[in-house]
């Protein structure tokens, strides 16, 4: 017996989108694209951009991370001020400061200097971030066509990071590497030219001010903690850096004593009283953070330990990339039939095997071998970030949605970021560790000093010993820095299975999630919208529904 076709939503044309609207989605496609772009392009730049500026190993973690953390510290409360001066013009300002930063990146001549343009980057995308999710939620109208938007929104993130490896290797083989920085800058000019053509204006009447306190608050509270996890991870427990963290997870809990206190918070507090949403931002943060801090090691491996040039290490990657992309195409689907407490919990444990393969590797190990453990740790991972905002969204309901849309995006960033910093770390102490119990006699005690700074100075301190002192400690840094990415990989193992299960008790009871691309029940009599709900969007009241969260990709790749 055949399967019924679904029925066919016929769009009135009243609420249908025009050829402005889908021009104006290309062009914010664009600029989403070129968000991933940057994160995924200075992973494999980031060892070209180390040796050319003496960068040590924690200070080239935080040129990556810099950008993460202000994004997290700022997404929130960026979206309340679009909400008062107007989403298009935060975009214009937006896009102008991330193209002042990355021409500042690309024309740094310090370590600092660097870190500093990509906080500014970080302030730019951090406003680019919840202006496009809100100018399409008004753009489109109706919920069918509002979800493919923001779904093909959301896929030009991945997009960016699958192209990011090949495209910055090339970059970096015909031009200097601050060409890596600059892709952004056409983007952001093209929006400024075309924006106001393209891009609705909307404000919200009587929007609240920012408060201010609350964003010092947030954005002082992720840096410091931050800074204190990342220097107790690769120097060892110190009294300064044990206060800096404690200062500010205090300052976190100011800032969330602040939030009940106000009469109108930029987080919506309730929102965590929701057991699968706070799971799906756990998921989203975990993962986030085990993918962010083994990816950075792996790309250093290949390039490094491998002797590789960034464009023949994005080749070799670029399959395991491929089959994140596979993992999340799955996962809504399979999600659709299977509880999705079941399929998180099949799948975060093939990406605990994929990690397993990567703990056994060695210094000579072939890249085949590092590549099928990272290609099972992605597709594993891919899996259930294609089902976190889904569950999360899902769990709050519409008239939510837009709060807990900026909680999941501000939880993946940091993530990424707190796995940089983190995992980066602990494979650096573990690095500095073993190049000092295994140097060969003979390595100069100031030699040996400068060699632990990281990888790249332990390289070049090998090239200048003389022969066969050379090839040894050679022969040491490498190993060193492979027993850390084992030990970061043994970690990671840990989280995968633990995720899994708390995934599995928490969500036992969900039910499976609509089809992918299948309008949520009650769409056309629902009302909120992805902005800031349907009156603040600009949509309709009583006609108009958030998009199925089933058919919202998570931020993917974050």
């Amino acid at each position: 017996m055949g399967r019924n076709p679904r029925p066919r939503m016929e769009i009135p044309p009243e609420l249908a989108a025009g050829r402005r609207e889908w021009l104006g989605l290309l062009v914010l496609g664009l600029a989403n694209l070129v968000l991933s772009l940057d994160l995924s392009i200075l992973y494999l730049a980031l060892p070209t951009i180390s040796a050319s500026l003496g960068a040590s190993q924690v200070e080239a973690l935080w040129m990556i991370d810099i950008y993460g953390f202000v994004i997290a510290g700022l997404l929130i409360t960026m979206g309340s001020l679009g909400d008062r001066i107007g989403r298009r013009k935060l975009l214009m300002i937006g896009a102008v400061i991330f193209a002042v930063g990355s021409v500042a990146a690309a024309m740094s001549t310090s370590v600092a200097m660097l870190i500093g343009a990509r906080a500014a980057m970080g302030v730019g995308a951090a406003t680019v971030m919840p202006s496009g999710m809100a100018i399409i939620a008004t753009m489109f109208r109706h919920p069918a066509q509002r979800g493919m938007a923001i779904s093909t929104w959301m896929s030009t993130f991945m997009l960016g990071m699958i192209i990011g490896p090949p495209l910055g290797g090339l970059l970096l083989r015909l031009f200097p590497w601050g060409s890596v920085f600059l892709l952004g800058v056409p983007v952001a000019v093209l929006l400024l030219v075309v924006g106001p053509r393209l891009l609705p204006e909307q404000r919200t009447p009587g929007s609240r001010a920012m408060d201010v306190p609350s964003v010092l608050l947030a954005l002082t509270s992720v840096l410091a903690i931050a800074f204190s996890v990342k220097e107790l991870a690769a120097n060892g427990t110190d009294g300064t850096r044990i206060a800096i963290g404690v200062t500010g997870v205090a300052l976190a809990g100011l800032f969330v004593l602040r939030q009940r206190r106000l009469e109108q918070p930029i987080i919506d507090l309730k929102l965590f009283a929701i057991p699968a949403f706070v799971l799906s931002l756990f998921l989203g943060l975990m993962g986030g953070a085990v993918q962010g801090g083994s990816s950075y090691l792996i790309n250093v491996f290949v390039q490094l330990v491998h002797d590789r040039t960034p464009l023949q290490a994005s080749l070799v990657l670029l399959p395991a990339l491929a089959a994140m992309i596979v993992g999340l195409m799955l996962g809504p689907g399979i999600a659709s039939r299977v509880p999705p407490g079941r399929v998180i919990a099949f799948g975060l444990p093939i990406a605990a095997v994929g990690y397993v393969v990567i703990t056994q590797i060695g210094p000579d190990t072939g890249l085949p071998v590092l590549v099928a453990g990272y290609a099972t740790v992605l597709f594993g991972v891919g899996i259930p970030m294609g089902l976190g905002t889904a569950i999360g969204l899902g769990a709050v309901g519409p008239q939510r949605a837009a709060a807990a849309s900026s909680l999941t995006q501000t939880a993946n960033e940091l993530g990424v970021a707190f796995g940089i910093a983190g995992l980066g770390s602990i494979g650096h102490l573990v690095y500095r560790t073993q190049l000092a119990a295994q140097a060969p006699p003979g390595v100069p005690d100031d030699a040996l000093a400068g060699a632990q700074s990281g990888i790249e100075a332990g390289i070049e301190t090998a090239a200048g010993l003389p022969a066969p002192l050379d090839e040894q400690f050679r022969a040491v840094v490498d190993t060193a820095f492979t027993d850390g990415l084992n030990i970061v990989a043994v970690t990671a193992t840990v989280i995968m299975i633990c995720l899994a299960v708390a995934a599995g008790i928490m969500l036992r009871n969900l039910a499976p999630l609509p089809p992918p691309g299948q309008p949520p029940a009650g769409a056309e009599a629902g009302a909120g919208a992805v902005g800031r709900g349907a009156d603040d969007a600009g949509a309709p009241q009583g006609g108009d529904s958030v998009p199925d969260a089933a058919a919202l990709p998570a931020d993917a790749g974050k």
